[in-house]
């Protein structure tokens, strides 16, 4: 790949850019479109060429380079509730929704499930499950590590968002990948498939010796919109993947509508977060 420009490592002013924008695609019923920032998508460019240089680079090939590079897990280590304060590192005032840091977010979030009375492994996926968006810090461009997640290795659903920019992805005119199945079989079952690049698949390698089965799937494909909003690779699916994709559509509600501008109390809540990290998850994490 090109070297890459400053632009093209960063087309959004942040990363939560793109998580207004899923909210725009997808707002919350109650609440409109209305509510939250949106962009005028003759003038405003950020998420076109965020989905522009997404579509184009996330290849079959770079997923392949990025697991070999990523799921060694050398880059640092450390504990968890310091994993998280380190990711807040990514906070920027670019977003008018709310002035809340990652941590405060992923709070949010865990709280919301909490107080819906689901096991404490859901409240933990909750708090964690966006923690991969440390590759930013990484070095990794934007389009690496956010982004609507999708099947690579196949051909492109037009129910991704921006379809068109795939003209530009050269496994659309390879012929080892741009048929409907590509290199995969029918019903193959999504855990012989290969996803796009970014924090959900990053996420979900960090963890999948220690979490159940339900909440590895909410981590992985909590991003997969085409799927379980348009059904779009049944094709890709087996039965097992249908059934558990009954906990992402659980989980979906409070990734996207829980964010709120009432800050959590650190203070309190970090005893109860430290002892669920320490039921579940070994003491430091390696990324």
């Amino acid at each position: 790949m090109k070297k890459l420009s400053k632009e093209e490592q960063a087309p959004l002013p942040s990363l939560e850019v793109w998580e207004d924008d899923v909210l725009e695609r997808y707002p919350e019923p109650a609440k409109g479109k209305a509510a939250f920032r949106t962009y005028d998508k003759a003038t405003d460019n950020p998420i076109r060429e965020f989905y522009r240089l997404n579509h184009t680079y996330q290849t079959y090939d770079n997923v392949l380079a990025k697991k070999a590079k990523y799921l060694k897990f050398e880059q640092m280590e450390m504990p968890w509730w310091s994993a998280m304060e380190y990711l807040n590192t990514l906070i920027d005032d670019s977003d008018p929704d709310t002035s809340l840091d990652q941590l405060q977010h992923l709070l949010q979030t865990a709280e919301a499930i909490r107080a819906d009375g689901h096991p404490d492994w859901f409240v933990l996926t909750g708090f964690i499950h966006d923690l991969g968006k440390v590759l930013c810090l990484f070095g990794e461009p934007q389009w690496n590590v956010v982004g609507d997640s999708f099947p690579v290795g196949c051909q492109f659903s037009d129910k991704i968002v921006f379809p068109e920019f795939f003209d530009e992805n050269p496994d659309s005119k390879d012929e080892r990948f741009n048929t409907r199945l590509g290199v995969y079989t029918e019903n193959c079952g999504l855990d012989h498939v290969h996803m796009s690049w970014g924090h959900d698949e990053y996420m979900y390698h960090l963890t999948k010796d220690y979490l159940p089965e339900e909440a590895l799937y909410m981590i992985r494909y909590h991003s997969f919109y085409s799927q379980h909003r348009e059904n779009a690779y049944d094709h890709l699916l087996n039965a097992h993947d249908h059934e558990m994709f009954k906990w992402v559509d659980k989980f979906n509600p409070y990734d996207l509508y829980s964010k709120s501008p009432k800050a959590p109390v650190l203070s309190e809540l970090k005893p109860y977060y430290e002892e669920l990290i320490a039921k579940y998850l070994p003491p430091t994490v390696k990324f």
